[in-house]
């Protein structure tokens, strides 16, 4: 039974005119015990406790008792919020929402939720929750789950898939709903005159936002109709997937199913009825769940979409015939005649013929009217700018990158000139005795390697590079040098061809 021991009247604190306020209590103090906010390094004393409801009642207002019953004071008064938390505290323990636990060995009194309150509490934290949750992709981790079943033999995987059938018929469940609430909440602001605006911002925003995306991929992405076939496809091949070929020769020899049938059995032992297969129970559910939200759900959707969409369309008429009168006064004139007597709704009309009696009316003759197409203008702009002088800032910024681009530039007759300077007394050098006594040379050094491929002026002599095929599989052999961390080492040499050329 539900309604025994601590529980026998569990839901009476939501009652009274405190209601508000412990649903408010309730809601926070999941917040801070289940979410991000929860400091998971401290139990949760009474002193705490009381914090969070105090501040929890300074956000929930106090509803108005029932009139039935004005002299009911079985709730009492309270002088201060203390004093009205440690009520909503003591009741909620008293009804088996709370738990006080206290530590043998501290001697030291926690509190939390119970079982049956942490499962109650949940939906009044996430009705105004804003989750990152996926509202249509259930058909699809249905299809998935059960393809990794028959590929993996994880039972998991099959509960899961349980598990998202389900939800494919609670999310229908929850547009046509959430369809049906739009529409009462539309035909009720609309019948009010100050709210007219609103509800119209209020429906188009809801139609831009909410329910033309969902829809979109719930009929196209995710729908049931186009996942039904390869859900059933895997269905069957999991209901004559045979020998099971893994683990010891007892177990290898069985049956697949047989051992997803064991599997299951042990690790639901509260769902195994005799004599009726657990995996075939599974089986079954999820392809009547899917038969059951193609051939029902889908259309009711499609039903409640078509019922929304007319009464949004008579509303957005409404809305249009209403502004139009209030923007329009010759129903205020039909109306300010109306309360005259004939003799003076003859004078007034007398009066206005002469008014325009030097008006002429004639009827255009529609054989003259020609619909002639628009001529596209072309608009030339023919102002020019003036120059505008950089600001200080725009000077600055160019100033530091022209002195960056002038101080790392690199030529190659530069390069050439510092690697001829290092071979003129050998003929060849080694890059780690290369030297550099400025930035200009530093940058040299660190592009010495390119002489091999540069253009040499001179048609006689030519520079080569040269590396032992040891070092190539080594770590760079030159490390922590006073230039560089680590670099390469390169022999550079200058080679004479000896021919001449006129």
């Amino acid at each position: 039974m539900f309604f025994s021991d601590s529980r026998q009247h569990f839901f009476n604190p939501l009652t009274g005119k405190y209601r508000e306020l412990v649903a408010e209590c309730l809601r926070l103090l999941y917040q801070r015990l289940y979410t991000d906010l929860r400091d998971y390094g401290h139990a949760m004393n009474r002193e705490q406790l009381v914090d969070i409801f105090k501040e929890a009642i300074a956000r929930a207002p106090i509803l108005d008792a029932d009139v039935s019953d004005p002299d009911d004071t079985s709730e009492g008064r309270f002088k201060t919020q203390r004093d009205l938390a440690s009520f909503i505290i003591n009741r909620l323990i008293e009804n088996g929402w709370l738990e006080k636990q206290v530590d043998e060995t501290s001697l030291q009194s926690s509190y939390g939720f119970s079982r049956m309150g942490r499962l109650f509490t949940q939906p009044f934290a996430d009705n105004d929750a804003n989750q990152f949750r996926t509202r249509n992709r259930n058909t699809r981790n249905t299809r998935n789950s059960l393809q990794a079943f028959y590929d993996q033999g994880e039972i998991n995987d099959l509960l899961d898939a349980y598990e998202y059938s389900e939800r494919i018929i609670s999310d229908f469940t929850d547009v046509i709903a959430e369809l049906e609430e739009r529409k009462r909440q539309l035909v009720r602001e609309v019948e009010s005159r100050q709210l007219i605006q609103q509800a119209s911002d209020e429906f188009f925003d809801f139609m831009e936002t909410v329910f033309k995306p969902d829809l979109e991929v719930r009929l196209s992405a995710d729908s049931v109709e186009k996942y039904r076939d390869q859900i059933s496809d895997i269905v069957t091949k999991i209901r004559r997937k045979r020998k099971y070929g893994l683990g010891d020769a007892e177990t290898a020899a069985k049956d697949w199913r047989a051992v997803m049938e064991i599997r299951l059995r042990k690790a639901l032992p509260q769902k195994v009825v005799p004599g009726i297969s657990l995996l075939e129970t599974l089986l079954q559910t999820i392809d009547s769940r899917l038969k059951n939200a193609c051939d029902i759900m889908l259309p009711a959707l499609r039903r409640a979409l078509n019922t929304f969409t007319q009464r949004a369309d008579i509303i957005i008429r409404q809305l249009s015939y209403i502004n139009s009168r209030g923007q329009d006064d010759l129903m205020d004139i039909y109306r300010s005649l109306g309360n005259l007597t004939a003799e003076q709704q003859d004078q007034v009309l007398l009066e206005q013929g002469e008014a325009i009696a030097s008006i002429q009316i004639g009827f255009i003759d529609p054989a003259q009217i020609q619909l002639r197409a628009p001529r596209n203008i072309q608009v030339v702009r023919s102002m020019l700018d003036e120059d505008r002088a950089l600001d200080a800032e725009a000077q600055k910024a160019l100033f530091v990158q022209q002195a960056l681009d002038k101080a790392f530039i690199l030529q190659s007759s530069s390069l050439r000139d510092y690697v001829h300077i290092a071979l003129v007394q050998k003929g060849q050098i080694n890059s780690s005795e290369l030297q550099a006594k400025n930035m200009q040379e530093l940058l040299n050094l660190s592009h010495a390697i390119e002489v091999g491929a540069a253009a040499n002026l001179s048609s006689r002599y030519r520079f080569a590079i040269t590396q032992n095929a040891d070092w190539l599989h080594a770590q760079p052999l030159v490390n922590n040098d006073k230039y560089f961390k680590q670099r390469d080492e390169f022999v550079i040499s200058l080679i004479d061809d000896g021919v001449e050329h006129e």
